[in-house]
Protein backbone atom coordinates (compact mmCIF):
# COMPACT_ATOMS: atom_id res chain seq x y z
CA UNK A 1 0.00 0.00 0.00
CA UNK A 2 1.24 3.49 -0.78
CA UNK A 3 -1.01 5.41 1.43
CA UNK A 4 -0.75 9.90 -0.05
CA UNK A 5 -3.15 12.71 0.38
CA UNK A 6 -4.97 10.84 -2.33
CA UNK A 7 -5.55 7.68 -0.80
CA UNK A 8 -6.72 9.21 2.71
CA UNK A 9 -9.39 11.95 0.73
CA UNK A 10 -10.92 9.22 -1.69
CA UNK A 11 -10.74 6.41 1.27
CA UNK A 12 -8.61 3.61 -1.12
CA UNK A 13 -6.36 1.75 -0.82
CA UNK A 14 -3.88 2.54 -3.82
CA UNK A 15 -3.56 6.35 -5.51
CA UNK A 16 -5.27 5.38 -8.41
CA UNK A 17 -7.85 6.85 -10.30
CA UNK A 18 -9.54 4.94 -13.31
CA UNK A 19 -9.65 7.37 -16.50
CA UNK A 20 -13.44 7.73 -17.58
CA UNK A 21 -12.55 6.63 -20.72
CA UNK A 22 -15.97 7.01 -23.45
CA UNK A 23 -17.22 3.78 -24.31
CA UNK A 24 -14.51 1.98 -23.11
CA UNK A 25 -15.15 2.67 -18.96
CA UNK A 26 -17.98 0.65 -18.34
CA UNK A 27 -19.35 -0.11 -14.61
CA UNK A 28 -17.47 -3.46 -15.10
CA UNK A 29 -14.49 -1.80 -15.50
CA UNK A 30 -15.10 0.91 -12.85
CA UNK A 31 -16.39 -1.81 -10.55
CA UNK A 32 -12.90 -3.91 -10.89
CA UNK A 33 -10.79 -0.85 -10.11
CA UNK A 34 -11.93 -0.32 -6.99
CA UNK A 35 -12.55 -3.57 -6.21
CA UNK A 36 -8.74 -3.77 -7.11
CA UNK A 37 -7.82 -0.73 -4.59
CA UNK A 38 -8.23 2.28 -6.94
CA UNK A 39 -11.44 4.68 -7.63
CA UNK A 40 -13.03 3.10 -10.66
CA UNK A 41 -14.67 5.76 -12.94
CA UNK A 42 -17.98 5.14 -15.35
CA UNK A 43 -16.77 7.04 -18.70
CA UNK A 44 -20.13 9.46 -19.07
CA UNK A 45 -18.67 10.51 -22.37
CA UNK A 46 -21.38 12.37 -24.61
CA UNK A 47 -24.14 11.95 -22.14
CA UNK A 48 -26.57 9.53 -22.84
CA UNK A 49 -28.18 9.37 -19.18
CA UNK A 50 -30.07 6.13 -19.44
CA UNK A 51 -26.66 4.50 -20.19
CA UNK A 52 -24.52 6.09 -17.55
CA UNK A 53 -27.96 4.72 -15.63
CA UNK A 54 -27.57 0.75 -16.49
CA UNK A 55 -23.41 1.02 -15.67
CA UNK A 56 -24.23 2.57 -12.42
CA UNK A 57 -26.65 -0.11 -11.92
CA UNK A 58 -23.85 -3.20 -12.51
CA UNK A 59 -21.79 -1.46 -9.72
CA UNK A 60 -24.14 -3.06 -6.78
CA UNK A 61 -23.05 -0.63 -4.08
CA UNK A 62 -19.52 0.06 -5.33
CA UNK A 63 -18.22 3.31 -4.33
CA UNK A 64 -17.86 4.67 -8.29
CA UNK A 65 -17.00 7.75 -9.94
CA UNK A 66 -18.59 9.12 -13.63
CA UNK A 67 -16.75 11.21 -15.61
CA UNK A 68 -18.63 13.80 -18.17
CA UNK A 69 -17.63 15.79 -21.42
CA UNK A 70 -17.36 19.24 -20.31
CA UNK A 71 -18.51 21.12 -23.49
CA UNK A 72 -20.99 18.46 -23.99
CA UNK A 73 -22.52 18.82 -20.31
CA UNK A 74 -22.67 22.43 -20.87
CA UNK A 75 -24.72 21.74 -24.39
CA UNK A 76 -27.34 19.06 -21.92
CA UNK A 77 -26.97 20.35 -18.45
CA UNK A 78 -30.09 17.58 -17.77
CA UNK A 79 -27.13 14.47 -18.07
CA UNK A 80 -25.08 16.62 -14.75
CA UNK A 81 -28.43 16.60 -12.78
CA UNK A 82 -29.45 13.02 -13.49
CA UNK A 83 -25.72 12.02 -13.06
CA UNK A 84 -25.46 13.60 -9.54
CA UNK A 85 -28.90 11.85 -8.71
CA UNK A 86 -26.92 8.39 -8.81
CA UNK A 87 -24.60 9.79 -6.03
CA UNK A 88 -21.22 9.33 -7.37
CA UNK A 89 -18.00 8.98 -5.21
CA UNK A 90 -16.66 12.08 -7.31
CA UNK A 91 -17.49 13.45 -10.56
CA UNK A 92 -14.97 13.99 -13.46
CA UNK A 93 -14.93 17.12 -15.72
CA UNK A 94 -12.52 17.57 -18.73
CA UNK A 95 -12.31 19.51 -21.75
CA UNK A 96 -14.19 22.99 -21.33
CA UNK A 97 -14.79 25.35 -18.43
CA UNK A 98 -15.93 23.77 -14.86
CA UNK A 99 -17.15 26.99 -13.96
CA UNK A 100 -20.52 26.69 -15.01
CA UNK A 101 -21.25 23.60 -13.11
CA UNK A 102 -18.67 23.21 -10.32
CA UNK A 103 -21.31 24.60 -7.49
CA UNK A 104 -23.97 22.79 -8.46
CA UNK A 105 -21.56 19.44 -7.87
CA UNK A 106 -19.92 20.85 -4.53
CA UNK A 107 -23.61 21.55 -3.12
CA UNK A 108 -24.16 18.28 -2.86
CA UNK A 109 -21.24 17.32 -1.34
CA UNK A 110 -19.77 15.49 -4.49
CA UNK A 111 -15.88 16.02 -4.78
CA UNK A 112 -14.92 17.30 -7.93
CA UNK A 113 -12.31 16.25 -10.30
CA UNK A 114 -11.10 18.32 -13.06
CA UNK A 115 -8.90 17.52 -15.89
CA UNK A 116 -6.65 19.98 -17.36
CA UNK A 117 -4.11 20.53 -19.63
CA UNK A 118 -2.71 23.49 -19.32
CA UNK A 119 -1.74 25.82 -16.21
CA UNK A 120 -4.22 28.55 -17.51
CA UNK A 121 -6.88 26.02 -17.02
CA UNK A 122 -5.74 24.57 -13.48
CA UNK A 123 -5.77 28.00 -12.33
CA UNK A 124 -9.57 28.21 -13.00
CA UNK A 125 -10.03 24.68 -11.72
CA UNK A 126 -9.08 25.80 -8.52
CA UNK A 127 -10.75 29.55 -8.87
CA UNK A 128 -13.97 27.06 -9.47
CA UNK A 129 -13.27 25.07 -6.41
CA UNK A 130 -11.79 21.91 -7.85
CA UNK A 131 -11.19 19.20 -5.41
CA UNK A 132 -8.69 17.53 -7.47
CA UNK A 133 -6.81 18.15 -10.43
CA UNK A 134 -5.90 15.93 -13.02
CA UNK A 135 -2.85 17.40 -15.24
CA UNK A 136 -2.82 15.53 -18.33
CA UNK A 137 -0.01 15.31 -20.32
CA UNK A 138 0.05 14.84 -24.63
CA UNK A 139 0.92 11.02 -24.12
CA UNK A 140 -2.44 10.24 -22.67
CA UNK A 141 -4.79 8.46 -25.10
CA UNK A 142 -8.08 9.82 -26.40
CA UNK A 143 -8.88 13.51 -26.43
CA UNK A 144 -5.97 16.28 -25.15
CA UNK A 145 -3.44 18.85 -25.79
CA UNK A 146 -0.26 19.75 -26.81
CA UNK A 147 1.66 19.49 -22.79
CA UNK A 148 4.33 17.25 -21.84
CA UNK A 149 3.25 15.17 -18.61
CA UNK A 150 7.12 15.58 -17.25
CA UNK A 151 6.60 19.34 -16.80
CA UNK A 152 3.34 20.12 -16.85
CA UNK A 153 2.64 18.15 -13.55
CA UNK A 154 5.28 19.44 -11.06
CA UNK A 155 4.39 23.20 -12.07
CA UNK A 156 0.79 22.85 -11.27
CA UNK A 157 2.04 21.00 -8.25
CA UNK A 158 3.41 24.14 -7.64
CA UNK A 159 0.59 26.12 -8.07
CA UNK A 160 -1.18 24.07 -6.19
CA UNK A 161 1.42 24.43 -3.18
CA UNK A 162 1.43 28.02 -3.50
CA UNK A 163 -2.29 29.02 -3.95
CA UNK A 164 -4.69 26.11 -3.01
CA UNK A 165 -2.70 23.67 -0.32
CA UNK A 166 -5.88 21.65 0.09
CA UNK A 167 -6.26 20.42 -3.09
CA UNK A 168 -5.03 17.07 -4.66
CA UNK A 169 -3.34 16.80 -8.00
CA UNK A 170 -3.12 13.54 -10.05
CA UNK A 171 -0.53 13.08 -13.11
CA UNK A 172 -2.24 11.80 -16.51
CA UNK A 173 -0.54 10.68 -19.60
CA UNK A 174 1.60 7.70 -20.23
CA UNK A 175 1.43 6.14 -16.69
CA UNK A 176 1.36 2.71 -17.66
CA UNK A 177 3.36 0.81 -14.57
CA UNK A 178 5.04 1.29 -11.11
CA UNK A 179 7.61 3.30 -12.91
CA UNK A 180 4.77 6.03 -14.01
CA UNK A 181 3.48 5.97 -10.63
CA UNK A 182 6.52 6.50 -8.90
CA UNK A 183 7.39 8.92 -10.89
CA UNK A 184 4.17 11.15 -10.49
CA UNK A 185 5.01 10.95 -6.91
CA UNK A 186 8.61 12.35 -7.25
CA UNK A 187 7.05 14.81 -9.46
CA UNK A 188 4.19 16.19 -6.40
CA UNK A 189 1.34 14.29 -7.28
CA UNK A 190 -1.14 12.76 -4.82
CA UNK A 191 -1.67 9.95 -7.40
CA UNK A 192 -2.15 8.78 -11.01
CA UNK A 193 -5.03 8.50 -13.47
CA UNK A 194 -4.42 5.56 -15.67
CA UNK A 195 -6.35 5.47 -18.49
CA UNK A 196 -4.15 3.46 -21.69
CA UNK A 197 -3.51 0.09 -19.54
CA UNK A 198 -6.66 -0.18 -17.62
CA UNK A 199 -8.09 0.45 -21.32
CA UNK A 200 -6.42 -2.13 -22.40
CA UNK A 201 -7.70 -4.80 -19.61
CA UNK A 202 -10.21 -7.80 -20.11
CA UNK A 203 -13.05 -5.42 -18.11
CA UNK A 204 -12.53 -3.07 -20.65
CA UNK A 205 -15.66 -2.68 -23.20
CA UNK A 206 -12.79 -2.97 -26.16
CA UNK A 207 -13.00 -5.23 -29.16
CA UNK A 208 -10.05 -8.09 -29.37
CA UNK A 209 -8.98 -6.52 -32.50
CA UNK A 210 -8.39 -3.02 -31.23
CA UNK A 211 -6.63 -4.85 -28.13
CA UNK A 212 -4.51 -6.51 -30.57
CA UNK A 213 -3.49 -3.31 -32.30
CA UNK A 214 -2.80 -1.70 -29.38
CA UNK A 215 -0.19 -5.14 -28.42
CA UNK A 216 1.27 -5.02 -31.56
CA UNK A 217 1.99 -0.77 -31.54
CA UNK A 218 4.91 1.03 -29.54
CA UNK A 219 4.25 4.94 -28.73
CA UNK A 220 5.52 5.94 -32.23
CA UNK A 221 2.69 4.54 -33.36
CA UNK A 222 0.17 6.88 -32.18
CA UNK A 223 -0.82 9.96 -33.69
CA UNK A 224 -2.85 13.22 -32.31
CA UNK A 225 -5.65 14.13 -35.03
CA UNK A 226 -9.13 15.24 -35.37
CA UNK A 227 -10.25 12.74 -37.81
CA UNK A 228 -12.12 10.80 -35.92
CA UNK A 229 -14.29 13.98 -34.91
CA UNK A 230 -14.73 15.10 -38.23
CA UNK A 231 -15.99 11.78 -39.35
CA UNK A 232 -18.43 11.57 -36.16
CA UNK A 233 -19.56 15.93 -36.86
CA UNK A 234 -18.39 15.73 -33.17
CA UNK A 235 -18.06 19.50 -32.59
CA UNK A 236 -15.17 19.11 -30.48
CA UNK A 237 -13.76 22.46 -29.62
CA UNK A 238 -10.29 23.35 -31.54
CA UNK A 239 -7.75 23.25 -29.08
CA UNK A 240 -8.46 19.21 -28.48
CA UNK A 241 -7.22 16.81 -30.92
CA UNK A 242 -7.16 12.70 -29.62
CA UNK A 243 -4.55 10.13 -29.68
CA UNK A 244 -4.98 7.22 -31.41
CA UNK A 245 -3.20 4.46 -33.57
CA UNK A 246 -1.47 5.18 -36.87
CA UNK A 247 -3.92 2.87 -39.15
CA UNK A 248 -4.93 3.34 -42.83
CA UNK A 249 -7.56 5.72 -41.82
CA UNK A 250 -5.38 7.87 -40.43
CA UNK A 251 -2.89 8.14 -43.18
CA UNK A 252 -5.75 8.45 -45.77
CA UNK A 253 -7.63 11.54 -43.86
CA UNK A 254 -5.61 12.94 -41.05
CA UNK A 255 -3.70 15.49 -43.79
CA UNK A 256 -7.04 16.34 -45.60
CA UNK A 257 -9.56 17.29 -43.33
CA UNK A 258 -11.60 19.10 -45.47
CA UNK A 259 -11.97 16.46 -48.03
CA UNK A 260 -12.87 14.35 -45.18
CA UNK A 261 -15.72 16.97 -44.55
CA UNK A 262 -16.90 16.66 -47.95
CA UNK A 263 -16.79 12.99 -48.40
CA UNK A 264 -18.62 12.25 -45.10
CA UNK A 265 -21.93 11.43 -46.56
CA UNK A 266 -19.88 8.04 -47.52
CA UNK A 267 -17.45 7.54 -45.18
CA UNK A 268 -18.88 8.34 -41.81
CA UNK A 269 -21.50 5.50 -42.28
CA UNK A 270 -18.67 3.58 -42.96
CA UNK A 271 -16.82 4.59 -39.79
CA UNK A 272 -19.80 3.53 -37.65
CA UNK A 273 -20.23 0.12 -39.20
CA UNK A 274 -16.37 0.13 -38.28
CA UNK A 275 -16.74 1.27 -35.26
CA UNK A 276 -19.35 -0.89 -34.10
CA UNK A 277 -17.15 -3.87 -35.94
CA UNK A 278 -14.35 -3.23 -33.70
CA UNK A 279 -12.30 -2.47 -37.17
CA UNK A 280 -8.77 -0.89 -35.83
CA UNK A 281 -8.26 -0.07 -39.56
CA UNK A 282 -10.98 1.70 -40.53
CA UNK A 283 -12.06 3.35 -37.80
CA UNK A 284 -9.83 4.35 -34.82
CA UNK A 285 -8.48 3.04 -31.42
CA UNK A 286 -8.04 5.48 -28.75
CA UNK A 287 -5.14 4.44 -26.96
CA UNK A 288 -1.76 6.81 -25.88
CA UNK A 289 1.68 6.48 -26.21
CA UNK A 290 1.38 3.75 -23.38
CA UNK A 291 0.82 1.31 -25.69
CA UNK A 292 4.77 0.39 -26.31
CA UNK A 293 4.76 -0.47 -22.43
CA UNK A 294 1.55 -2.55 -22.72
CA UNK A 295 2.19 -6.69 -23.79
CA UNK A 296 -0.78 -8.15 -22.23
CA UNK A 297 -4.37 -7.95 -21.54
CA UNK A 298 -5.10 -8.71 -18.24
CA UNK A 299 -7.47 -8.33 -15.23
CA UNK A 300 -7.50 -4.99 -13.59
CA UNK A 301 -6.29 -6.73 -10.56
CA UNK A 302 -3.39 -8.12 -11.53
CA UNK A 303 -2.44 -4.48 -13.39
CA UNK A 304 -3.23 -2.92 -10.46
CA UNK A 305 -1.22 -5.01 -8.10
CA UNK A 306 1.99 -5.23 -10.05
CA UNK A 307 2.16 -1.44 -10.64
CA UNK A 308 1.95 -0.34 -6.67
CA UNK A 309 3.84 -3.47 -6.14
CA UNK A 310 6.55 -1.91 -8.46
CA UNK A 311 6.27 1.61 -7.37
CA UNK A 312 6.94 1.05 -3.99
CA UNK A 313 9.87 -1.23 -4.50
CA UNK A 314 11.20 1.75 -6.28
CA UNK A 315 10.14 4.81 -3.85
CA UNK A 316 12.09 2.53 -1.39
CA UNK A 317 15.00 2.13 -3.42
CA UNK A 318 18.47 3.15 -1.88
CA UNK A 319 20.40 5.31 -4.59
Amino acid sequence: MIKTRLTEKLAITHPIISAPMAFAATGQLASAVTEAGGLGMIGGGYGDPQWISEQFAQTGNRRIGCGLITWRADLNPEVLDSTLALKPAALFLSFGNPKPHAKKIKDQGIPLICQVQTLKDAQNALDCGADIIVAQGSEAGGHGEKRATLTLVPEVADLIAKQYPDALLCAAGGIADGRGLAAALMLGADGVLMGSRLWASREANVSQSMHQAALNATGDETLRTQVMDVVRHLPWPERYTARVLKNDFTNRWHHDLDGLRNASATEAPQWEQAWAAGDAEKSNTFVGEASGLISAIESVDTIIDRTVSQAKSLLNRQW
